[in-house]
């Protein structure tokens, strides 16, 4: 008698990727919840554009003294100091729109947040149907956590910020590394909302992040992309945060569906 396929562990199912188009048809056969996302469009553009109006003011009038002198070009010296101002003008120029750009976004992240963990809760209940798991209990101790979570992770975005900044400056190799950092971060904030009800802490977010590298690298490549582009950003990111919140965490909740059948097996 044949026991081998009893033995042997049954490797679980793929599970099935919901790409951006199905999220957003799956916005568009959704009134209500595509309503909220309208206005939690104004609403991440309106505080995005004030966090960044404040933040470039802010570093324009302490840098401005360093480009008031230029150098003059003369000779081949005072072309290769002409030049080498000119090459740190717009070097600082380009890195502190980025860096504004993320600092006004993590203000607005935070600032917003009740709203698009409703608007996760909401997409999530109506694509599971019968299978929504309710949320935690809601009490005091769940709000300290939410908040300190928050924190965390906003305290986590400064750091990847100053982290991206000196990477900069490494040839090459130091795109790369901006654009990972920046990549890894974007998923793991726009998981902050499915979990959030979920009451996860910081630590078991990093931990699924690990455990689902690839699917993380995929829902953040895009909201990375998007915010390393200068000005375009703000306008890109507050129309496809709603989008992006409903992608992450469709796909978050089919591949945490397929963990917990997995090891019920």
């Amino acid at each position: 008698m044949d026991t081998s396929s009893s033995s042997m562990p049954s490797s679980p199912a793929p599970v099935k990727w919901i790409s951006l188009w199905s999220s957003l048809g799956f916005l568009f056969r959704s009134p209500k919840i595509l309503g909220t996302s309208l206005l939690l469009v104004l609403l991440t553009f309106a505080l995005t554009w004030g966090g960044y109006m404040l933040a470039v003011r802010y570093v324009d009038g302490q840098t401005a003294g360093f480009f008031q002198q230029i150098p003059e070009a003369v000779g081949i010296w005072g072309w290769m100091k002409h030049l080498g101002w000119l090459v740190m003008k717009w070097t600082l120029f380009v890195i502190s729109r980025i860096v504004a750009f993320y600092l006004a976004f993590i203000l607005a992240y935070t600032l917003s947040a009740p709203g698009y963990v409703f608007l996760s809760s909401a997409a999530e209940k109506k694509h599971a149907g019968m299978a929504f798991a309710e949320d935690a209990a809601f009490t005091l101790k769940g709000i300290v956590t939410d908040i300190l979570e928050g924190l965390k992770i906003g305290i986590l975005g400064l750091v990847v910020t100053v982290v991206a900044l000196t990477a900069n400056f490494i040839p090459i190799f130091g795109q790369v590394i901006v654009l990972l950092l920046y990549t890894y971060y974007s998923a793991i904030m726009f998981l902050d909302y499915p979990t959030s009800r979920r009451r996860w802490s910081l630590g078991r977010k990093i931990g699924w992040l690990r455990r689902h590298g690839r699917a993380a690298f995929r829902l953040g490549i895009l909201p990375a992309v998007v915010s390393l582009i200068p000005f375009v950003n703000i306008f890109l990111m507050a129309l496809l945060f709603p989008l992006l919140t409903v992608y992450v965490t469709l796909n978050f909740s089919a591949l945490e569906q397929a963990e917990q059948e997995g090891a019920a097996e």
